[in-house]
């Protein structure tokens, strides 16, 4: 993002505002620097409960986060809100990322490696993932799908986002083509005619009891509820997904 921070040495008091990073810095071996992190942020569930609260990823307390005193901070161009990063980047380093693909995600962990003072932990996590990825094998031809992230009003994923980049993987060719996350009409998911809709965990929480009003829009469709994380979490948690991804497939393609 063009940004530049200086850090005298390893930081020891790290705030993350973004749940897949969060994950990331665990699984790096920074759980005792971890001092701040979002309501968001989940995982790991053993772990994550003593870790203090700032808010949301959109919404922080700035007053939570003086009193700890961070001496890094790792927050997402998309997932973060410009008011509340010019704020903290005022008085702390800052370090943002900016994730549209495979290799993006790959790029952050490797910084944050480097960052945090684990660069070889990073090392082996994005080799991990470069073979699992390289291993799957996309199906052909894809399904014609739609991805839903929210309920009301319906709102798709586009192109430009790491969730694009991901459903080919599950066997999936996004059928939006508008870039980000475009609101949709019943009648526009009627014309779209998908083969498949993916309803996701989150952010909003798609659960079974929606299914049936997709399938009265699209009878012939083919309707899952999906693990949001499998397919927009770019940290760590990409150690998980490529399995996710083939046994999701085998659903889809049965």
């Amino acid at each position: 993002m063009g940004n530049v921070i200086t850090l005298p040495s390893p930081p020891k008091r790290i705030i993350s505002l973004v749940p897949s990073q969060t994950e990331l810095l665990f699984d790096l071996g920074c759980e005792n620097e971890v001092v701040g992190r979002t309501k968001f942020c989940i995982h790991p569930s053993d772990k994550i409960n003593d870790v203090r609260k700032i808010g949301g990823t959109k919404n922080f307390k700035l007053d939570v986060i003086d009193e700890l005193k961070p001496d890094l901070i790792i927050g997402n161009k998309e997932e973060n809100y410009q008011e509340g990063i010019e704020a903290l980047q005022a008085k702390y380093p800052v370090w943002m990322s900016d994730i549209a693909d495979l290799s993006d995600a790959l790029d952050m962990i490797k910084q944050i490696g480097q960052l945090v003072d684990k660069a070889s932990s990073a090392e082996a996590i994005t080799e991990q993932i470069q073979s699992d990825f390289q291993a799957i094998e996309q199906p052909s031809p894809l399904k014609k799908a739609l991805y839903f992230i929210w309920q009301d009003p319906y709102m798709a994923t586009g192109a430009g986002t790491f969730i694009n980049e991901m459903l080919p993987l599950a066997g999936c060719e996004n059928l939006v083509k508008e870039d980000r996350y475009p609101t949709l009409e019943a009648q526009d998911i009627i014309n779209l005619q998908p083969e498949v809709i993916l309803l996701s965990s989150e952010p909003f929480p798609f659960k079974e009891k929606h299914v049936q009003t997709f399938q009265e829009l699209v009878p012939t469709a083919s309707i899952h509820i999906v693990d949001g994380e499998m397919f927009s979490w770019y940290g760590s948690r990409l150690l998980k997904s490529t399995a996710y991804f083939k046994d999701l497939n085998r659903q889809i393609s049965s």
